[in-house]
């Protein structure tokens, strides 16, 4: 398999790049990955890259977008915070790589037992940490069950996963409010912005279809 070139990007379309990130989630689920030569790839894209999606995920070890999606070199952008939430560097990022290097999907990806919604949850405090988990606790907040305060920690680990979709979603919310040119860009139908949750139980995304 080729790495991706101008012409075959320009062909893609926002719903074929979804088609494309739920095509290689299914191929990793089903153990038949898509034959590619990395190295061959490495030199496709030595002169450019031509990216069909870019990926909010959280840095999580067993998260890697490009894994789980079955991509390969020069396929998507991948940017990585633990939590998955958007600051004014990400947001930056991401309008480099949807208006500039031509990208048609964002995808804020979740994710189960995430250790930085534990933290929220816990309202954990270490060094610079406690700045990091400040970002998520809006998304805790709005999780308004259970009420039992002896239920709203990481032991309980469906409020966890509660408060990881909600994050997802609000973290959604900020970057069409916080990105003039993203929200643009969706408007005008060359971009979808769109949230999922990964399973690390099962490799499998949910997608939340808008």
């Amino acid at each position: 398999m080729k790495a991706l070139t101008k012409e075959a990007q320009a062909d893609i379309t926002p719903q074929i790049a979804l088609q494309l990130l739920k095509e290689g989630n299914e191929r990793f689920q089903k153990k038949h990955m898509a034959a590619r030569d990395l190295l061959d790839q490495v030199n496709d894209t030595k002169s450019g890259q031509f990216p069909f999606a870019t990926i909010l995920s959280c840095i999580d070890s067993r998260v890697s977008s490009e894994l789980i999606f079955d991509q390969g070199i020069g396929d998507i952008f991948s940017a990585r915070v633990a939590g998955n939430f958007v600051n004014e560097d990400i947001l930056g990022s991401m309008e480099f790589a949807s208006k500039l290097a031509g990208t048609k999907l964002v995808l804020v990806l979740g994710h189960t037992a995430c250790g930085a919604v534990k933290g929220a949850c816990d309202d954990a405090k270490l060094g610079n940490l406690t700045a990091l988990i400040s970002k998520i606790k809006p998304a805790v907040a709005a999780v308004t069950e259970p009420t039992d305060p002896t239920q709203r920690n990481s032991k309980n680990i469906d409020f966890v996963n509660e408060v990881a979709v909600k994050n997802v979603h609000m973290t959604i919310d900020n970057i069409r409010s916080q990105s003039e040119v993203l929200k643009e860009m969706e408007s005008n139908g060359e971009i979808i912005i769109m949230g999922g949750m990964y399973d690390i139980s099962n490799g499998v995304v949910t997608f939340f279809e808008n």
